[in-house]
């Protein structure tokens, strides 16, 4: 993923927070910000240290990137997107995150169809 696409202020995330609109599963919790000047998506990626080690965590971080480079031409542009693991997806493959993932992002109607 491009560094442009990533969020990493603290700022931003917590704009993300405030503003943002959230939808959930049991294994993620996306807060979607609309940025009508933004061209393309940013993603913002959370992992608790409760979820596991650093090893677990990050390579939970790396299903999800996968998971939205694989998405990439489907979710909307012009938005910040906060994703939020949380503890169920310490015992997840990639298929099983990819899924709930998807899932979660087709509640929060910001996939295209």
């Amino acid at each position: 993923m491009k560094k442009e696409m990533r969020i990493k202020k603290n700022k931003d995330f917590q704009e993300a927070f405030q503003k943002g609109r959230s939808f959930a599963n049991r294994q993620f919790v996306v807060y979607a910000l609309s940025k009508e000047e933004q061209p393309f998506f940013r993603i913002g990626l959370s992992v608790s240290k409760k979820i596991g080690n650093a090893v677990m965590r990050n390579q939970i971080k790396r299903y999800i990137r996968q998971t939205i480079l694989e998405l990439t031409d489907q979710l909307m542009d012009g938005n910040d997107y906060v994703i939020i693991a949380r503890k169920p997806t310490s015992e997840m493959d990639f298929f099983d995150v990819k899924k709930s993932l998807t899932h979660v992002l087709k509640v929060g109607k910001v996939l295209r169809k």
